[in-house]
């Protein structure tokens, strides 16, 4: 563990502590009402969601207690934003991919083809000034947001037949979400939205030719490698893929200020368990679907990456254009520091995976 990280981890502890040494007080309890976007416990984001409500929960010393709704056992998983901006529900657990028909910038917060890893995703946010354009851009739906998790590398997906060239994608009925769906039009695919259960049942069926969903651990427990053997990667649509809490904006301005500090709280020390969950269990699920499922690991051909890569680039031209003021700032934004990460990366991370990949005795 770096230094830095322990010193913050040891700073996040010392604030957990002190929350939760205050005591309750029974005339300052707050019930609120999580909805969510997933199965109760879909491992992956069903399980962070309630990782997240019992955080919220423990942090505030029980004055406010979280109870967390199940896509559908409140309202259906694509409401849950309009429940929170309406206060139907106090807040939700979702991914910011899912809201572009609010606005298009809202989709950069949650995952962008060729973008940010999850911990620049964070970097972005916290240090690059991308807080408070996602502050601004959800308060205009009276919401306040918090990133809560990440996914890290998403796959290409599951593919019914095999990919040999950027003609096999033309026309292919294919799922995913977020500004990914507009890249793969570009290149003429039939880009449909849904959820998991969805996805696995379409494949099933033959109503969808592909799919992608998150990885190996979430994606095994829907069943896919039961409809679809050959896997593709890399997952070029979502480099990674923030996960979020958004409140209520006038309950959450209604709160004392530790008690906001503990919504806060709860969700930024969350970021890394939920992202490194992800990557272990996503890594041992990928062993198991290869070793007992029969399922087939294959790179997309660097043609077909090319293409994706360009029709990525159309997208951020056509977003920079916008008749949004705020999406402009929001691409803006991100695209430098986008910049300034990627170039710096091609020496650290970058370097160190490409060394650790080289043939040598270890």
């Amino acid at each position: 563990m770096k230094r830095r990280d322990f010193l913050k981890n040891a700073a996040l502890g010392g604030a957990a502590t002190a929350a939760l040494a205050t005591p309750a007080i029974a005339q300052d309890k707050r019930e609120w009402k999580m909805v969510t976007a997933w199965p109760k416990n879909l491992p992956g984001p069903g399980v962070a969601a309630q990782m997240l409500a019992d955080r919220i929960t423990t942090l505030s010393g029980g004055r406010i207690e979280v109870k967390l709704y199940a896509a559908g056992e409140l309202v259906p998983g694509n409401g849950v934003f309009d429940a929170v901006s309406e206060g139907t529900a106090e807040l939700y657990h979702a991914v910011p991919a899912y809201w572009g028909s609010k606005s298009k910038g809202i989709l950069l917060f949650g995952s962008q083809p060729f973008g940010l890893r999850a911990d620049e995703q964070f970097g972005w946010l916290a240090h690059g000034g991308g807080q408070a354009l996602y502050d601004e851009i959800y308060a205009r739906f009276g919401l306040k947001p918090f990133l809560c998790g990440n996914s890290g590398p998403q796959w290409q997906g599951w593919f019914r037949g095999e990919i040999n060239s950027v003609d096999d994608l033309k026309g292919l009925r294919f799922r995913t979400t977020g500004l990914a769906s507009e890249m793969c039009a570009r290149i003429g695919m039939a880009v449909q939205a849904m959820g998991g259960r969805d996805m696995f049942q379409a494949l099933q069926s033959g109503a969808l030719d592909a799919g992608e969903f998150i990885g190996p651990w979430t994606d095994s427990a829907l069943g896919f490698q039961q409809v679809a053997k050959n896997y593709y990667w890399p997952g070029v649509g979502e480099p990674s893929s923030a996960e979020e809490c958004a409140v209520n904006a006038k309950v959450y301005e209604e709160l004392p200020d530790d008690l906001k500090a503990a919504v806060s709280l709860a969700c930024e020390s969350l970021y890394n368990p939920v992202w490194t969950e992800y990557t272990t269990k996503h890594a041992l699920a990928l062993e198991k679907l290869v070793a007992e499922e029969g399922v087939q690991v294959k790179k997309l051909p660097d043609d077909v990456i090319v293409a994706l890569g360009n029709a990525a680039g159309e997208v951020m031209a056509e977003l920079r254009e916008s008749d949004d003021e705020l999406v402009r700032r929001i691409v803006e934004s991100f695209l430098a520091y986008r910049k300034s990460v990627a170039g710096y990366m091609v020496y650290a991370d970058n370097g160190q995976m490409n060394a650790r990949a080289m043939d040598y005795n270890y």
